[in-house]
């Protein structure tokens, strides 16, 4: 397992001076999305993965653990449970093939929100059609297709979370404890879900709080970084610590959260 950090975590850096950040404190790899000053262009991944996906390869000056896709300009448009849109998968397969150029091993999108109306049963069957022929791309890619179950969307539930991954055996989770903490899930609730994971957000929580400092949350991380390993896992471990308004993660201080989330990491990587 090897640590990364979520280039969004910077909101007002530029993606040079995140990813520079993540360097000086000799974490192995950073995380991408279209957010922020940090982003990545989303033009430019759609217009010409491969060329732009090369370009920043080679300025970069670590690993790329992930890339973080949205297919409108926020999380509510064109979302994966809504009716289908034609747009989607091409744009998909060209992320898809941006991963390639950049050295990426998984994509992640969000599982979609609820409509007017729409039942949860409703928003998984919808999910399930359009995610399908996703996973099928992605596995022509070889790239590992990852959906992240999130607070406020359809999938909010470790037991739903297998559903779907049933449904779409291709399917793997990027998988955030934070967000199953935050709706009242225990650990060993959300630890079953480690078996089907190819990508991890780190960051502390409890419920009803999305984020929160190191010691005042409820999740036990070196028993999650245990059954991880347990779980075969050897992928990327990305520290996610936000400031941003959404759900009030605007209160802690996002570089001693990371630096303090590395540290846990490392001492538990070194001894075992």
């Amino acid at each position: 397992m090897r640590l990364s950090v979520t280039t969004w975590s910077f909101p007002a850096c530029t993606l040079a001076e995140a990813s520079g950040i993540a360097k000086v404190l000799g974490i192995d790899g950073i995380d991408l999305g279209y957010r922020y000053a940090s982003a990545i262009d989303r033009a430019r991944v759609l217009a010409d993965p491969h060329a732009y996906g090369a370009e920043l390869r080679a300025t970069l000056p670590l690993a790329i653990a992930n890339v973080w896709h949205l297919f409108g300009a926020d999380r509510t448009i064109r979302q994966l449970a809504g009716p289908p849109d034609p747009r989607n998968l091409p744009d998909l397969r060209a992320a898809l093939e941006f991963c390639r150029a950049i050295g990426a091993p998984t994509l992640f999108v969000l599982p979609g929100l609820l409509g007017p109306g729409q039942s949860r049963a409703a928003a998984m069957a919808n999910a399930v059609e359009v995610l399908g022929p996703m996973v099928d791309a992605a596995c022509e890619a070889g790239i590992t297709l990852t959906v992240e179950p999130h607070v406020h969307a359809w999938l909010e539930s470790p037991a739903m979370t297998l559903d779907l991954i049933r449904e779409l055996p291709g399917l793997k989770l990027t998988l955030d404890p934070a967000h199953f903490a935050c709706l009242g899930y225990t650990q060993d609730m959300i630890e079953p879900l480690c078996l089907h994971t190819a990508h991890v957000h780190l960051r502390q929580g409890r419920p009803g709080v999305l984020q929160c400092r190191l010691e005042d949350g409820t999740l036990n991380f070196p028993a999650f970084l245990g059954a991880l390993r347990d779980a075969g896992y050897a992928g990327w471990l990305a520290i996610e610590y936000l400031n941003q308004p959404y759900m009030e993660t605007t209160r802690d201080d996002v570089l001693l959260e990371t630096v303090r989330m590395r540290d846990l990491v490392r001492n538990w990587l070194a001894q075992t």
